[in-house]
C-alpha cells in the first residue's frame, strides 16, 4: 500500500511495491484497524445511550418534545460545522492528533453530561445540556474525520470492505449503549452510565496514541466547493443526510412513542432498538466486501436500500393514510428492515464519492480524503439535526406516525434521484472511463 502513502517514492521500485497487498496485512494497517475499531465502539456507545432515557429525563425537568429533539440536533449542527473544517484542514492539524483530541474531548463531555441532573430544572438544565452537547460533537467530528480519512488512506484498495467490517464495531456500540444505558439508569440513576461509559472512551485516549500510525501529507489545493460542483457527490451527498434523518428522528422520538404506545419501561425501548442497529452490523461487512469486489454495484445498491429504508418507515407507525393497525411486532420487524437497509445504503457512499473525485482529477492523497470524510460529516450530521428537530415538531403537532412518513419520504426521493441519474450517465462514465484507460495506455511510463 505504500505507492498510496508516499507518492514521492512511487515510482523508484514499481515491480515491487504492487506485491504488497498479497503477502497480507502489514503491521501498520494492523494497527490502524485495531485503533479504528476501538475508536468506532467506543464513540458510539457513548453516543447510544441516550435514546431509553434521556427524553423521559429531561421532560420531568421542563424540556418539551420540540426542546429535547433541538438537544439532539444541536449536537449535529457542530459536528456539521466541526466536519468541514476539520476536514479541510486535517493535514494540517494532524489526523492522529485530530483523532485522540477529539476522543479527549468527547470522554470529559459524556462524564459531565451525567452530573446534569443535578441542574435546577427549566431554562438552567436546557442551556447545559445544549452547551455540552456542542462541545462533545466537536471532538466527536474530529475522532470520526481523521478516522475515515485513515482508513481510506492506509486502505485505498479495499475502502467498503474496511469500512464495513469497522461498522460491526460502530454496531457494536449502536447495540449496547440503549440496553447498557437504560439497565444502568434503572439499576443506578442518571449519572452512573455516564460515568462508566465516559471513563471507557477515557481509556482509548492512551491506547490510540500507543497504536496509531502517523500519516505525513501535503495539503490540497481542492476545496468542498469544488467537490459539490458535481451532481453525482450531490445526490450521494443527500442520501447520506437522509440515512442520517432518520436515525436522528428515531433517537429523538421512538422510546417516548414506545413508552407511551405499549407501556415498555427504558431497558425494554434499549432492547426494542436492538433491532435496528444489530441487522445494521451484520449487513455492513457484507455490503463492503461486495462494493468493493463489484464496485458498479454501488448505486444500485444505495438505490434499493433507499427504497427499503422509505418502505420501513411508512410501515413504522404505520402511515395513518394505510389504515392498519401498529402491533409491537410490527415495529420491531420495520426497525431490523431499516437497520439492514441502512447498511446497503450507506456503505458505498464513502467509497464512490472518492472514486468520483478521483476520476475529476482530485489529488490522491490525505488532504482529498479529509475532505470528503468531511464532507461525509458534515451531511450526516445536518440530517442527524433535520431528523431529531422536524421529526421532533411533527411529533408534537401531529404524530409520531406522520413524522415517520416524512422521513420514508425523503428516502424516496434519494432512491428515485439516484436512480434517474444512473439511467442517464452509466453509459457516458463508461466511455469517459474507457477513453482515460485508452490515455493510461500510450502514455510513457518515463516523462523527461
Amino acid at each position: 500500500m505504500e505507492q498510496h502513502v508516499d507518492v514521492q517514492h512511487e515510482d523508484e521500485n514499481p515491480p515491487a511495491e504492487p506485491a504488497e497487498p498479497s503477502r497480507g496485512m502489514s503491521r501498520r494497517q494492523a494497527l490502524t484497524l485495531i485503533s479504528m475499531a476501538s475508536v468506532n465502539f467506543s464513540s458510539m456507545i457513548c453516543y447510544s445511550i441516550l435514546g431509553p432515557f434521556f427524553p423521559a429525563e429531561a421532560v420531568k425537568k421542563g424540556a418539551s418534545q420540540t426542546v429535547i429533539g433541538l438537544i439532539f440536533g444541536c449536537y449535529a449542527v457542530c459536528n456539521l460545522i466541526g466536519s468541514l473544517v476539520l476536514g479541510r484542514y486535517i493535514v494540517q492539524i494532524g489526523a492522529k492528533f485530530m483523532l485522540i483530541a477529539g476522543l479527549f474531548v468527547s470522554s470529559g463531555c459524556t462524564i459531565m453530561f451525567g452530573f446534569l441532573d443535578r441542574a435546577p430544572s427549566g431554562p438552567t438544565f436546557i442551556a447545559l445540556c445544549f452547551i455540552v452537547r456542542s462541545i462533545d460533537a466537536v471532538g466527536f467530528a474530529g475522532a470520526m474525520t481523521s478516522s475515515f480519512a485513515m482508513t481510506a488512506k492506509i486502505f485505498p484498495d479495499n475502502v467498503a470492505t474496511v469500512l464495513g467490517s469497522l461498522e460491526i464495531f460502530t454496531g457494536l456500540g449502536l447495540i449496547l449503549g440503549p440496553p447498557v444505558g437504560g439497565w444502568f439508569y434503572q439499576s443506578f440513576g442518571y449519572e452512573v452510565p455516564f460515568m462508566i461509559l465516559g471513563c471507557l472512551l477515557l481509556v482509548m485516549v492512551p491506547f490510540n496514541i500507543y497504536v496509531l500510525p502517523s500519516i505525513e501529507a501535503d495539503p490540497s489545493k481542492d476545496s468542498f466547493f469544488h467537490l459539490l460542483s458535481h451532481v453525482k457527490v450531490v445526490l450521494i451527498c443527500y442520501t447520506i443526510f437522509t440515512l442520517s434523518a432518520g436515525l436522528g428522528f428515531l433517537d429523538a422520538t421512538l422510546s417516548l412513542f414506545a413508552i407511551n404506545k405499549f407501556k415498555l419501561s427504558p431497558g425494554y425501548v434499549g432492547l426494542i432498538m436492538l433491532g435496528l442497529s444489530l441487522p445494521y452490523c451484520l449487513a455492513s461487512p457484507l455490503m463492503g466486501y461486495i462494493t468493493d469486489k463489484y464496485a458498479r454495484s454501488r448505486m444500485v445498491f444505495m438505490v434499493t436500500g433507499a427504497v427499503i429504508t422509505a418502505t420501513g418507515f411508512c410501515l413504522l407507525g404505520p402511515s395513518p393514510f394505510l389504515n392498519i393497525s401498529g402491533p409491537l411486532w410490527l415495529l420491531v420487524v420495520m426497525l431490523g428492515l431499516i437497520g439492514f437497509s441502512l447498511g446497503m445504503t450507506a456503505i458505498p457512499t464513502f467509497p464512490e464519492i472518492i472514486t468520483h473525485a478521483y476520476d475529476q482529477g482530485f489529488e490522491e492523497g490525505l488532504s482529498t480524503l479529509g475532505m470528503v470524510s468531511g464532507l461525509f460529516g458534515a451531511f450526516w450530521s445536518l440530517g442527524m439535526f433535520y431528523g431529531p428537530t422536524v421529526g421532533g415538531l411533527i411529533t408534537q403537532h401531529l404524530s409520531f406516525e406522520w413524522a415517520a412518513t416524512v422521513q420514508g419520504g425523503l428516502a424516496f426521493l434519494a432512491a428515485f434521484f439516484l436512480c434517474v441519474y444512473s439511467l442517464c450517465h452509466t453509459p457516458r462514465q463508461q466511455r469517459n472511463r474507457a477513453d482515460r484507460q485508452q490515455t493510461d495506455e500510450n502514455t510513457p511510463l518515463l516523462n523527461e
